[in-house]
Protein backbone atom coordinates (compact mmCIF):
# COMPACT_ATOMS: atom_id res chain seq x y z
CA UNK A 1 0.00 0.00 0.00
CA UNK A 2 1.17 3.17 -0.83
CA UNK A 3 0.36 6.45 1.45
CA UNK A 4 0.99 9.67 -0.62
CA UNK A 5 -0.54 12.37 -0.99
CA UNK A 6 -3.13 11.14 -3.19
CA UNK A 7 -4.20 8.07 -1.06
CA UNK A 8 -5.62 10.57 1.57
CA UNK A 9 -6.78 13.08 -1.37
CA UNK A 10 -9.06 10.39 -2.77
CA UNK A 11 -10.29 9.95 0.81
CA UNK A 12 -11.19 13.44 1.39
CA UNK A 13 -12.55 13.84 -2.34
CA UNK A 14 -15.48 11.26 -1.42
CA UNK A 15 -15.99 12.41 2.13
CA UNK A 16 -16.42 16.46 0.23
CA UNK A 17 -18.94 15.37 -2.01
CA UNK A 18 -21.39 13.66 0.62
CA UNK A 19 -20.90 16.31 3.40
CA UNK A 20 -23.27 19.08 3.80
CA UNK A 21 -20.32 21.80 4.18
CA UNK A 22 -16.61 22.59 5.04
CA UNK A 23 -16.45 21.51 9.03
CA UNK A 24 -14.69 24.02 11.84
CA UNK A 25 -13.65 21.10 14.33
CA UNK A 26 -13.18 17.58 14.40
CA UNK A 27 -14.08 15.62 17.27
CA UNK A 28 -12.48 11.75 17.91
CA UNK A 29 -15.14 9.73 20.24
CA UNK A 30 -13.26 7.34 22.28
CA UNK A 31 -14.83 3.97 24.08
CA UNK A 32 -18.10 4.71 25.77
CA UNK A 33 -18.38 7.98 24.93
CA UNK A 34 -20.55 7.46 21.33
CA UNK A 35 -23.26 8.96 23.62
CA UNK A 36 -22.29 12.47 22.73
CA UNK A 37 -23.03 11.93 18.91
CA UNK A 38 -26.90 11.99 19.73
CA UNK A 39 -26.24 15.42 20.42
CA UNK A 40 -25.65 16.53 17.12
CA UNK A 41 -28.02 18.24 15.56
CA UNK A 42 -28.85 17.76 11.67
CA UNK A 43 -26.88 14.84 11.46
CA UNK A 44 -25.33 13.36 8.31
CA UNK A 45 -23.67 10.17 8.59
CA UNK A 46 -21.15 8.14 6.33
CA UNK A 47 -20.02 4.89 7.05
CA UNK A 48 -16.23 4.32 7.18
CA UNK A 49 -16.80 1.00 5.21
CA UNK A 50 -18.11 3.74 2.15
CA UNK A 51 -15.00 5.88 2.41
CA UNK A 52 -12.34 5.04 0.34
CA UNK A 53 -8.99 4.06 1.98
CA UNK A 54 -10.72 5.10 4.78
CA UNK A 55 -10.02 1.92 7.83
CA UNK A 56 -13.02 0.23 9.64
CA UNK A 57 -13.23 0.44 13.21
CA UNK A 58 -14.33 -3.17 15.19
CA UNK A 59 -13.35 -2.47 19.03
CA UNK A 60 -17.37 -3.70 20.40
CA UNK A 61 -18.36 -0.23 21.73
CA UNK A 62 -17.34 2.08 18.30
CA UNK A 63 -20.37 2.92 15.91
CA UNK A 64 -17.90 2.97 12.81
CA UNK A 65 -19.94 6.53 11.61
CA UNK A 66 -18.38 9.76 10.28
CA UNK A 67 -21.04 12.70 11.31
CA UNK A 68 -21.41 15.45 9.65
CA UNK A 69 -23.67 18.15 12.04
CA UNK A 70 -23.89 21.42 14.21
CA UNK A 71 -23.01 21.41 17.98
CA UNK A 72 -23.48 25.17 20.14
CA UNK A 73 -23.78 26.42 16.33
CA UNK A 74 -20.41 25.34 15.41
CA UNK A 75 -20.00 23.01 12.16
CA UNK A 76 -18.42 19.72 13.55
CA UNK A 77 -17.48 15.92 12.05
CA UNK A 78 -17.23 13.48 14.95
CA UNK A 79 -15.92 9.99 14.24
CA UNK A 80 -18.27 7.75 16.45
CA UNK A 81 -15.32 5.16 16.59
CA UNK A 82 -12.29 5.24 16.16
CA UNK A 83 -9.09 3.00 14.96
CA UNK A 84 -6.27 1.13 17.10
CA UNK A 85 -2.94 -0.57 16.77
CA UNK A 86 -4.56 -3.70 18.84
CA UNK A 87 -6.68 -3.77 15.89
CA UNK A 88 -4.25 -4.88 13.35
CA UNK A 89 -3.67 -1.45 12.29
CA UNK A 90 -0.32 -0.39 11.44
CA UNK A 91 1.22 2.90 12.88
CA UNK A 92 1.24 4.23 9.59
CA UNK A 93 -2.59 3.72 8.67
CA UNK A 94 -3.41 5.67 11.68
CA UNK A 95 -2.47 8.97 9.86
CA UNK A 96 -5.51 8.41 7.90
CA UNK A 97 -8.25 10.16 9.91
CA UNK A 98 -6.47 13.03 11.18
CA UNK A 99 -4.95 13.28 7.98
CA UNK A 100 -8.82 13.27 6.25
CA UNK A 101 -9.70 16.38 8.66
CA UNK A 102 -6.94 18.10 7.45
CA UNK A 103 -7.82 17.61 3.93
CA UNK A 104 -11.41 19.11 4.97
CA UNK A 105 -10.22 21.91 5.85
CA UNK A 106 -10.74 21.26 10.08
CA UNK A 107 -9.36 24.02 12.27
CA UNK A 108 -8.90 22.06 15.57
CA UNK A 109 -9.25 18.78 16.33
CA UNK A 110 -10.94 17.45 19.87
CA UNK A 111 -9.69 13.82 20.64
CA UNK A 112 -11.50 11.69 23.41
CA UNK A 113 -10.53 8.36 25.34
CA UNK A 114 -11.62 6.49 28.35
CA UNK A 115 -8.42 5.97 30.01
CA UNK A 116 -7.26 4.29 33.77
CA UNK A 117 -6.07 6.14 36.18
CA UNK A 118 -2.41 6.00 37.65
CA UNK A 119 -2.50 9.01 39.52
CA UNK A 120 -4.18 7.61 43.24
CA UNK A 121 -5.54 11.35 43.55
CA UNK A 122 -8.26 10.97 40.49
CA UNK A 123 -11.56 8.50 40.40
CA UNK A 124 -13.33 6.83 38.13
CA UNK A 125 -15.54 9.49 36.53
CA UNK A 126 -13.16 11.76 36.75
CA UNK A 127 -11.93 13.71 33.29
CA UNK A 128 -8.31 14.43 32.73
CA UNK A 129 -7.06 17.18 30.02
CA UNK A 130 -3.87 15.86 28.38
CA UNK A 131 -1.04 18.15 28.85
CA UNK A 132 1.54 15.50 27.05
CA UNK A 133 2.06 11.74 26.55
CA UNK A 134 4.74 8.99 27.17
CA UNK A 135 5.00 6.86 24.49
CA UNK A 136 7.51 4.06 25.26
CA UNK A 137 6.93 1.52 22.14
CA UNK A 138 9.28 2.82 20.00
CA UNK A 139 7.28 2.75 16.91
CA UNK A 140 5.41 6.12 15.03
CA UNK A 141 2.94 7.16 12.84
CA UNK A 142 4.88 9.20 10.53
CA UNK A 143 7.42 6.37 10.00
CA UNK A 144 8.60 6.13 6.17
CA UNK A 145 8.42 8.58 3.50
CA UNK A 146 7.65 12.13 4.46
CA UNK A 147 4.69 13.42 2.73
CA UNK A 148 5.76 16.86 2.73
CA UNK A 149 1.94 18.54 1.64
CA UNK A 150 1.20 17.80 5.47
CA UNK A 151 3.66 18.43 7.05
CA UNK A 152 7.96 18.55 7.50
CA UNK A 153 10.15 15.15 7.93
CA UNK A 154 11.50 16.59 11.50
CA UNK A 155 8.65 18.21 13.35
CA UNK A 156 8.56 19.66 17.33
CA UNK A 157 5.50 18.11 19.68
CA UNK A 158 6.46 20.66 22.57
CA UNK A 159 2.93 22.23 22.06
CA UNK A 160 1.31 19.08 20.67
CA UNK A 161 -1.47 19.24 23.16
CA UNK A 162 -2.38 23.21 22.45
CA UNK A 163 -1.99 25.11 25.14
CA UNK A 164 -4.86 27.81 24.54
CA UNK A 165 -7.16 24.88 23.70
CA UNK A 166 -6.44 23.56 27.42
CA UNK A 167 -7.10 27.02 28.86
CA UNK A 168 -10.32 26.55 27.32
CA UNK A 169 -11.05 23.12 28.96
CA UNK A 170 -9.97 24.59 32.34
CA UNK A 171 -11.94 27.33 32.21
CA UNK A 172 -14.95 25.50 31.10
CA UNK A 173 -14.44 23.13 33.88
CA UNK A 174 -15.12 25.60 36.05
CA UNK A 175 -19.02 25.43 34.94
CA UNK A 176 -19.16 21.41 34.92
CA UNK A 177 -20.10 19.19 37.91
CA UNK A 178 -17.03 17.26 36.99
CA UNK A 179 -14.30 16.39 38.45
CA UNK A 180 -11.63 18.01 36.10
CA UNK A 181 -7.21 17.27 36.18
CA UNK A 182 -4.56 18.00 33.96
CA UNK A 183 -1.93 15.50 33.37
CA UNK A 184 0.13 12.62 31.26
CA UNK A 185 -1.46 10.55 29.39
CA UNK A 186 0.77 7.20 29.23
CA UNK A 187 0.65 5.24 25.89
CA UNK A 188 -0.27 1.15 25.78
CA UNK A 189 -0.68 -0.66 22.51
CA UNK A 190 -3.17 -3.04 24.15
CA UNK A 191 -5.64 -5.17 23.59
CA UNK A 192 -4.76 -6.33 27.35
CA UNK A 193 -4.77 -3.95 29.99
CA UNK A 194 -1.50 -3.31 31.75
CA UNK A 195 -0.12 -4.73 34.23
CA UNK A 196 0.41 -3.79 38.02
CA UNK A 197 3.87 -3.47 37.62
CA UNK A 198 3.94 -1.62 34.50
CA UNK A 199 1.45 0.42 35.53
CA UNK A 200 3.71 1.18 39.01
CA UNK A 201 6.25 2.12 36.34
CA UNK A 202 4.55 4.36 34.38
CA UNK A 203 3.56 6.34 37.31
CA UNK A 204 7.16 6.53 38.58
CA UNK A 205 7.95 8.32 34.55
CA UNK A 206 5.17 10.72 35.49
CA UNK A 207 2.09 8.94 34.14
CA UNK A 208 -0.94 9.83 35.56
CA UNK A 209 -3.42 7.94 33.08
CA UNK A 210 -2.94 4.80 30.98
CA UNK A 211 -4.71 3.71 27.39
CA UNK A 212 -4.59 2.56 24.31
CA UNK A 213 -5.63 5.30 21.73
CA UNK A 214 -5.14 9.25 21.38
CA UNK A 215 -1.60 9.29 20.56
CA UNK A 216 -0.94 8.52 16.89
CA UNK A 217 -3.71 10.89 16.19
CA UNK A 218 -1.69 13.59 18.45
CA UNK A 219 0.96 13.17 16.86
CA UNK A 220 -0.64 13.28 13.16
CA UNK A 221 -1.77 16.51 14.48
CA UNK A 222 1.05 18.14 15.25
CA UNK A 223 2.75 17.15 12.13
CA UNK A 224 0.33 18.96 10.10
CA UNK A 225 0.02 21.74 12.31
CA UNK A 226 -3.50 20.69 13.54
CA UNK A 227 -4.43 22.90 17.13
CA UNK A 228 -5.25 19.97 19.43
CA UNK A 229 -7.39 19.16 22.64
CA UNK A 230 -7.32 15.51 24.33
CA UNK A 231 -9.45 14.35 26.70
CA UNK A 232 -9.29 11.37 28.92
CA UNK A 233 -12.30 10.50 30.88
CA UNK A 234 -10.96 8.06 33.99
CA UNK A 235 -13.59 4.53 33.09
CA UNK A 236 -11.28 2.50 35.74
CA UNK A 237 -8.27 2.65 38.85
CA UNK A 238 -5.29 1.57 36.27
CA UNK A 239 -4.44 -2.40 37.23
CA UNK A 240 -2.83 -2.52 40.91
CA UNK A 241 -3.89 0.24 42.45
CA UNK A 242 -6.87 -1.69 43.86
CA UNK A 243 -7.80 -5.17 44.90
CA UNK A 244 -9.46 -6.10 41.71
CA UNK A 245 -9.58 -7.36 38.52
CA UNK A 246 -10.05 -4.96 35.29
CA UNK A 247 -12.70 -5.41 33.01
CA UNK A 248 -14.60 -4.04 29.92
CA UNK A 249 -17.78 -3.96 32.05
CA UNK A 250 -16.45 -1.10 34.46
CA UNK A 251 -15.51 1.10 31.49
CA UNK A 252 -18.70 0.70 29.99
CA UNK A 253 -20.68 1.69 33.42
CA UNK A 254 -18.61 4.86 34.12
CA UNK A 255 -18.81 5.67 30.96
CA UNK A 256 -22.80 6.08 30.72
CA UNK A 257 -22.82 6.77 34.65
CA UNK A 258 -21.00 10.35 32.98
CA UNK A 259 -22.08 10.23 29.55
CA UNK A 260 -24.59 13.60 29.98
CA UNK A 261 -22.48 15.90 32.40
CA UNK A 262 -19.55 14.84 29.60
CA UNK A 263 -21.48 15.74 26.64
CA UNK A 264 -22.68 19.04 28.57
CA UNK A 265 -18.87 19.90 29.15
CA UNK A 266 -17.52 18.99 25.69
CA UNK A 267 -20.64 20.85 24.09
CA UNK A 268 -19.51 23.81 25.89
CA UNK A 269 -15.41 23.35 25.01
CA UNK A 270 -16.63 23.23 21.34
CA UNK A 271 -18.47 26.11 21.38
CA UNK A 272 -15.83 28.54 23.41
CA UNK A 273 -13.03 27.34 20.52
CA UNK A 274 -15.52 28.02 17.89
CA UNK A 275 -15.60 31.84 18.97
CA UNK A 276 -11.33 31.48 18.82
CA UNK A 277 -10.68 30.01 15.59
Amino acid sequence: MTFDFAFFEKSAEYVRGRAPFQPEIAIVLGSCLGPFADSIQNPVSIDYAEIPNFLISTAPSHAGKLIFGTVAGRRVVCMSGRFHYYEGYDFEQLTIPVRLFKLLGVKATILTNAAGAINTAYRPGDVMIVSDHIKMTGASPLRGANISEFGDRFFDTTQMYTPELREIARECAKHSNLNVHEGVYFYFTGPQFETPAEIRAARILGGDAAGMSTVTEALTAAHCKMPLLALSVMTNMAAGVLDAPLSTEEVDRTGEKIAHEFSAYLTQIIQKIGETI
